[in-house]
């Protein structure tokens, strides 16, 4: 808040008296500790050593071990939903997150877009003094913004963070990351041939961006929000932290779920008289179907680990390793900022939360996948496929995630995973440290709280009043209720009363120690929602959801159900979205300029986001390349889109014309021109693809090559439906840097145009025949 000036302005200056005070920049009180937030993705309840997991996470359990562990801490299901409660207080709902960004669908609660009057933890401490830093996973961006042309508003320096390195989107590869560095897109530094890896690198950003003030102002405090990509798919990490796990998971997601619950029983994490419910809680597409006929999902279904042959499970068991490393690795450079904090006596100081987004993910489905974009584009993973990539999991050559059985078993005790609002979805770690300001240590604590409990919780803390306006927004009340109470008091009631759930079509209602939720499978299409079985439980006493008690308390079930309906209009819910994957996925979004039939790109410049680039999903496009070649030799990328685990491209190699399309990671395929390309200036170098014929999940045609008008090639191919990337992949000219469509392209990443100058790329999808459009072409060239 701008406070008023209070000295004296005559003509001269000499008779006035100056006063700084609203100009000064914001100070933090004296000795005000430092917010470190660790957001990590996916990691379910009881994946971490200090939740009674079977993963080494010694770093993790550091902040344990000088604070306090919450056993019933919630989020949304989901990672933008619960990621926009965690930095504003607010329900995702209202917060117009109720699904991820990339899901959005225009309507008040889901447009992807966070209201400026639910200001972020961010917005606030950096206008109280305190320096504000992101690194990794934002997710709380629409995708019509995730571009150079939009406005930076919802990105991370548009809402109050004054430097940030990391991935605007949902996911991203760990060894090739989409990167922005605070508001433009960079290369990544260096290769993981060389030994990179994204989790590395932003924590190397984040020490330096702690540094680089501290050396400035070593007594200004810091807000630093690290949200590392682990351990969301693709499962990344280098081969010697998944190498330290093998063979920990033979014996299978069944055992290591009841060896995981008498460790948390033991540890007290849960109550001596817990039961893990069945692997298959609310059905199986043999014992279940929708009101309409519909199938139930087969993403989720879970294979009984004693009905696997021999093959499947050294595969499914080797996937678990390479999640393991993921986390492992990730807790190793957790443990880097915790040791410079410490050694620079500012660890004491430092209030640290450390929270899972969602419940693990069942996104692998009954058999993993090697390739996460086969579940964007309704297309089953083949086992065969899987099984023949085995020694690359977890390395560049894969995509990968695990069998849903390890969502299961890194959600112990609790049922189904993200996605669903029942606790295997909902209920997270969070631990809580502030050595310096609490006296807790090594404690767990069962009052029931929400992710939208941080904000608030950490305003109190740091003895910081919530604004009133921020922006010249006037803000909206919390949702959130502060936990502190908590921390010394084991036996302090919580504060909160009722929760409300709902996203994909599950929904839920927390009140008082009783919980009602729906059996609807997610992104199944079954809609009817008001046909929907509601089960009852008494969470006080069964937090694992075994004992239906519907039947037993219907005035019960009720009067949650009541409140549910209440709560839901109240937090703007409605619409409700169970459509599948694919269909949320196609719903058409704002775009910054109107769709057209040609759109012209040049080479040296930033990558064009697929979201805001040409759409040739689905329909016959031209990709045409004007280019001048002095002499023979010309090589390297013309035009690309997407990588390995699914995009295509043009280009030159070895003075042939290559086209290459790679559907969904597992069908590369490539037609070469027959002659040597021509020499000259303006010549036309392009690719037509005539559909001819269309399929549930790929569009299929003839693919041309052409120099000119001259067809010097053609092969028949498929092509997806869906997306290349879940975030969205780029769009290069002259160059391709990063993951490689193929391992065809001639020489050196970034694979650069050389030997010839590309004046544009254009791409047609008027559908207008070949011909047309190089007649229509040479008119140009001759206008110009």
């Amino acid at each position: 808040m701008v406070k008023p000036f209070r000295g004296v302005v005559n003509v001269d200056v000499r008779d006035s008296v100056p006063d700084w005070t609203p100009f000064e920049p914001p100070r933090a009180p004296d000795g005000a500790p430092n917010v470190l937030y660790i957001v990590l993705d996916d990691v379910g309840f009881s994946a971490m050593g200090c939740y009674g997991g079977p993963i080494e996470t010694p770093n993790i359990d550091r902040i344990a071990a000088k604070g306090v562990r919450y056993t019933q801490w919630h989020t949304t299901a989901l990672c933008s939903p619960t990621r926009s409660c965690l930095l504003t207080g607010r329900n995702h709902t209202r917060n117009s997150m109720a699904c991820i960004t990339e899901a959005s669908i225009g309507f008040p609660n889901a447009s992807g877009t966070i209201p400026p009057e639910n200001g972020m933890l961010s917005e606030i401490l950096g206008e109280r003094g305190w320096n504000t830093y992101m690194v990794g996973k934002w997710h709380l961006c629409p995708t019509d913004e995730m571009n150079l042309a939009a406005t930076r508003r919802n990105w991370p320096s548009g809402r109050g963070f004054e430097r940030w390195y990391g991935f605007l989107g949902a996911e991203t590869n760990q060894w090739y990351p989409d990167l922005v560095y605070d508001n433009h897109p960079v290369d990544q530094p260096s290769s993981p041939e060389d030994g990179y890896h994204l989790t590395d690198d932003i924590t190397d950003k984040a020490l330096e961006f702690i540094k680089d003030a501290k050396v400035i102002a070593p007594e200004k405090p810091f807000f630093l929000y690290y949200a590392p990509g682990a351990c969301h798919a693709p499962h990344h990490a280098p081969e010697e932290w998944i190498a330290k796990f093998e063979g920990k998971f033979d014996m299978g997601y069944d055992a290591v779920r009841e060896q995981t619950l008498a460790r948390q029983k033991e540890m007290g994490i849960v109550a001596a008289a817990t039961e893990l419910p069945p692997i298959n809680p609310i059905g199986t597409p043999d014992t279940r179907s929708g009101p309409e006929g519909q199938p139930f999902p087969e993403l989720d279904y879970t294979r009984p680990w004693d009905t696997l042959g021999d093959d499947e499970k050294r595969l499914f068991a080797r996937m678990a390793e390479v999640y393991a490393g993921f986390l492992a690795h990730a807790d190793h450079h957790i443990g880097r900022v915790l040791d410079y904090l410490e050694q620079n006596d500012e660890l004491e100081n430092t209030v640290i939360v450390v929270v899972s987004d969602n419940g693990a993910s069942g996104e692998g489905g009954p058999n993993g996948s090697v390739n996460e974009m086969k579940f964007a584009n309704g297309i089953p993973d083949d086992l065969a496929e899987n099984l023949s990539k085995l020694d690359d999991l977890g390395g560049p050559k894969t995509y990968n995630h695990y069998p849903n059985g390890w969502a299961m078993a890194f959600n112990t005790p609790f049922k189904m995973w993200k996605r669903y609002e029942f606790n295997g979805g909902t209920a997270d770690p969070c631990i809580i440290s502030w050595p310096a300001g609490t006296k807790a240590r090594d404690e767990i604590r069962d009052q029931y709280h929400h992710a939208i409990d941080i904000v608030p919780t950490l305003l109190d803390l740091l003895a910081v009043e919530p604004p009133e306006t921020i922006k010249g927004h006037t803000q909206a009340p919390f949702d959130g209720v502060s936990m502190r109470g908590t921390f010394e008091d084991e036996s302090a009631p919580s504060a909160r009363r009722t929760q409300f759930y709902s996203m994909l079509g599950s929904r839920s209602i927390w009140h008082e120690g009783w919980k009602a939720v729906t059996t609807h499978p997610t992104i199944a299409g079954w809609g009817h929602f008001n046909e929907d079985e509601w089960e009852l439980y008494h969470t006080d006493v069964d937090r694992a959801e075994v004992n239906n008690l519907a039947s037993e308390h219907p005035d019960k079930l009720r009067e949650l159900v009541n409140i549910w309906f209440a709560e839901a209009g109240a937090n703007l819910a409605f619409p409700l979205d169970d459509r599948s994957g694919v269909e949320i996925m196609g719903t058409p979004r704002p775009q910054l300029a109107a769709a057209r039939d040609r759109y012209v790109y040049y080479p040296d410049v930033a990558a064009v986001s697929e979201w805001q680039a040409v759409n040739t999903r689905g329909r016959s496009f031209v990709i045409g390349a004007l280019v001048d070649i002095p002499e023979p030799g010309a090589e390297g990328v013309l035009f690309a889109i997407g990588s390995r685990f699914g995009g295509h491209a043009l280009y030159v190699k070895d003075n042939r014309l290559h086209y290459v399309n790679n559907f969904v990671g597992s069908d590369e395929q490539m037609i070469v021109g027959s002659e040597d390309i021509p020499t000259g200036t303006d010549l036309i170098l392009s690719a037509s693809f005539d559909k001819d014929e269309q399929e549930p999940a790929a569009t299929l045609g003839i693919l041309s090559l052409f120099h000119g008008d001259r067809k010097v090639g053609e092969g028949r191919i498929r092509t997806q439906m869906g997306a290349f990337a879940i975030a969205g992949a780029g769009l290069y000219v002259g160059r391709h840097p990063g993951e490689p469509i193929t391992e065809d392209y001639p020489g050196e990443s970034p694979h650069r145009f050389t030997g010839g100058t590309i004046n544009r790329v254009a791409i047609d999808v008027s559908g207008e025949p070949y011909l047309d459009l190089e007649r229509e072409a040479a008119l140009m060239l001759m206008r110009e």
